[in-house]
């Protein structure tokens, strides 16, 4: 029950009706949606755009914008009686399918690339008290044995193969169409596993099919260089980047992404760990924002057009998907923080700033 004044949370509770839940499914919750959209102070100059918004999916309760998905995975799980679930995951999938399980009372079991995962994320999952298998390969090698073992074993899968998983995360699209009241002219995001730029396409069609929304934005995805099979035409069997959260060389989307591009008319582009990083700076500095490089790819996608002149203006909105605090290690070597040393007294202090 919730008190008086209160109202149930979650994307289970408030998006039910475009989730096509059963009387079955359980209403589980952490808190995950209705995440803020916040305007640019700087960067949407930089861009070229007329607005710049930003979505912040690192305000979810795992910190990214998995939690959006695994909800409805986890939730359908219980459904069908699962006792326990597992995903290959380069992190964000991990800590968030680790979570829902906890909360609700479920076994589970993640599949990770060895050596390629950053430590924020499988603090998380440890914490959550997963069982972590280290798999002597890539991302890819982790996905191909979760998708044999769960069609061996009672374990459902949850990654974002999960059919489930898409119509979780499309709510981000309507909550962006109710805070515009309209889609916007553009959608930037990154692109590693491709779920993602599928789902929000799917979100704003249904908005302007059920009259939410007058507009379909341009569907506009970026890889890391060195991760970028769907710009390649290729499978990348030794994916590179900073960004470890796109840190994939075969999404398990590669199909619906590229039916998002053509059919919103939009692109999917590569940004080098440069730009990444330095869009990674910018929102951090300019905006305040600290978000994960991965998060960055978006923003450093329209700082990319811009500088080529190919920004059109018009208003768009890039989705920041994690949060900064699940790479500190990147943080801790991108900054060199100004400490100065003072005595433990009001003037030394003074004396320390030149005062």
């Amino acid at each position: 029950m919730t008190g008086a004044g209160q109202r149930p949370h979650g994307v289970l509770y408030h998006w039910g009706s475009v989730l096509s839940l059963s009387e079955r499914t359980p209403l589980i919750s952490l808190g995950e949606g209705d995440t803020p959209l916040v305007r640019s102070a700087a960067l949407e100059r930089l861009c070229g755009l007329d607005e710049l918004w930003f979505k912040l999916e690192m305000c979810n309760p795992t910190g990214s914008f998995k939690d959006r998905g695994m909800v409805v995975a986890v939730a359908r799980a219980l459904e069908d009686g699962a006792k326990a679930i597992m995903c290959a995951s380069t992190g964000n999938t991990s800590a968030s399918a680790a979570a829902y399980a906890a909360h609700s009372g479920l076994q589970s079991f993640v599949l990770v690339p060895s050596g390629r995962v950053a430590a924020g994320k499988m603090a998380q999952a440890i914490a959550f008290g997963t069982r972590i298998v280290e798999i002597d390969g890539n991302f890819d090698d982790a996905l191909t044995a979760a998708r044999a073992l769960t069609a061996r074993h009672p374990v459902a899968l949850v990654h974002s193969v999960n059919p489930d998983r898409i119509p979780g995360q499309k709510t981000a699209a309507v909550e962006i169409c109710d805070a515009l009241g309209d889609a916007p002219d553009m959608l930037a995001l990154p692109v590693g596993n491709a779920g993602n730029i599928s789902a929000y396409w799917k979100g704003f069609a249904e908005c302007a099919e059920l009259g939410y929304a007058t507009l379909h934005p341009r569907m506009l995805g970026f890889q890391a260089a060195g991760a970028a099979p769907i710009v390649r035409g290729a499978l990348v069997p030794e994916p590179q980047t900073v960004a470890t959260a796109i840190r994939i060389g075969n999404p398990a989307s590669w199909q619906s992404a590229l039916a998002a591009r053509d059919e919103s008319a939009g692109l999917i582009e590569a940004v080098t760990d440069d730009q990444i990083l330095e869009a990674y700076r910018l929102l951090a500095e300019r905006e305040g924002l600290f978000a994960e490089p991965a998060s960055a790819a978006g923003v450093a996608g329209l700082l990319k057009l811009a500088r080529e002149g190919r920004a059109r203006g018009g208003r768009a909105v890039a989705v920041l998907t994690g949060n900064g605090l699940k790479d500190p290690e990147t943080a801790t070597a991108q900054y060199h923080p100004d400490v100065i040393r003072a005595e433990a007294t009001v003037a030394g202090v003074e004396r320390a700033l030149g005062w």
